[in-house]
């Protein structure tokens, strides 16, 4: 049975729309005019128990108001939601006690005080008995190596030390859904690294299904075989990561090392140009896009004409890839 159910979940919000001036000011506040904003539309998917889902879209697709959904925090105008078995929106104990919810711009830590102090009001909210507390506390520390830093005030703890407090707040009760929006957002390398590991050795541990969202592309890579695409509030992709390629990207690249020196790059780029779409050209690299169902024969041809060092194909990175999804908004 799956842990999300998602069927037709649709989000809209009236906003209020004010014409420039005095006139406008007056108008608006003696009668307002609304315009319906669809932030999500009739998105359909489900998510199996230990799934580790990616949940990618630019800003302003409806990733964080989906998320909102899914988690009770605002009700959805249309569809049907069911999340751990039970409906968010009622906002049920049991449902909250399945679920947790990490944003990388928000914190529930309590600034001023140590991580412990607020480690031991999340265990009092859920009623963690002080014996099943202390266990659970020594696990996520020693798996987040945290044991030195639990007495240090949140002020004071760096960056990725401050998220992996907060990672270790958000599960102290066990919880069998998690929902993570940026969890690396501003972190360096190192801390990305480790807050990584870190989910994908609890997710392996207690099988926790996982949705999240992130701009790291490193993120849904190192963590994710399936991934969600939302453009403009609209479901895009539902499948592999190695899937995006294939539908969203009708080309190769050909990276072609040239036997010569290049003499003139106006010239070779008019003799280059038929083969494919040049991309790039450094000393005596030259990069091409070429369409799929011509490649065997343009490279053929390449080899056949051009005098060629070296030749490598490979996918476009899927930096590229995901860049064209989110301008286009449909299959490539």
């Amino acid at each position: 049975m799956a842990v999300i159910y998602s069927e037709n979940l649709s989000k809209s919000y009236p906003v209020a729309v004010k014409e420039p001036g005095l006139k406008g000011t007056i108008q608006h506040f003696f009668r307002r005019t609304y315009r319906e904003v669809k932030a999500v539309q009739n998105v359909c998917f489900t998510i199996e128990p230990g799934e580790v889902v990616g949940f990618w879209g630019p800003n302003g697709a409806g990733k964080t108001t989906t998320l909102k959904m899914l988690t009770g925090l605002i009700y959805p105008s249309g569809g049907v939601l069911r999340v751990a078995g039970h409906i968010p929106f009622e906002r049920h104990p049991d449902f909250l006690r399945r679920i947790t919810l990490v944003m990388g711009q928000k914190q529930q830590l309590i600034w001023d005080l140590p991580t412990l102090d607020s480690l031991k009001i999340n265990a009092a909210v859920y009623g963690i008995p002080e014996k099943e507390y202390q266990r659970r506390l020594a696990e996520l520390t020693e798996m987040l190596g945290m044991a030195d830093k639990l007495k240090q005030p949140v002020r004071k703890l760096s960056l990725g030390e401050r998220m992996k407090a907060e990672l270790l707040a958000a599960l102290l009760h066990h919880p069998q859904v998690l929902f993570l929006d940026e969890p690396t957002l501003g972190l360096d390398v190192n801390a990305q690294v480790n807050i990584r590991e870190f989910l994908a050795e609890y997710n392996r541990r207690y099988q926790a299904t996982v949705l999240l969202t992130s701009h790291y592309m490193a993120d849904i890579t190192a963590l994710c075989k399936r991934v969600i695409v939302i453009h403009q509030g609209q479901l895009i992709y539902d499948g592999v990561l190695e899937g995006l390629l294939e539908r969203f990207s009708p080309y190769r690249e050909v990276q072609i090392e040239l036997a010569q020196p290049i003499a003139d790059e106006l010239q070779l780029r008019q003799d280059l140009n038929h083969y494919g779409e040049i991309e790039a050209i450094e000393g005596k690299s030259v990069r091409l896009m070429v369409q799929r169902q011509t490649l065997t024969a343009t490279v053929s041809k390449i080899l056949a004409e051009v005098e060629v060092l070296d030749l490598t194909i490979t996918d476009p990175p899927i930096e590229e890839v995901i860049g064209r999804v989110f301008t286009t908004g449909s299959v490539a």
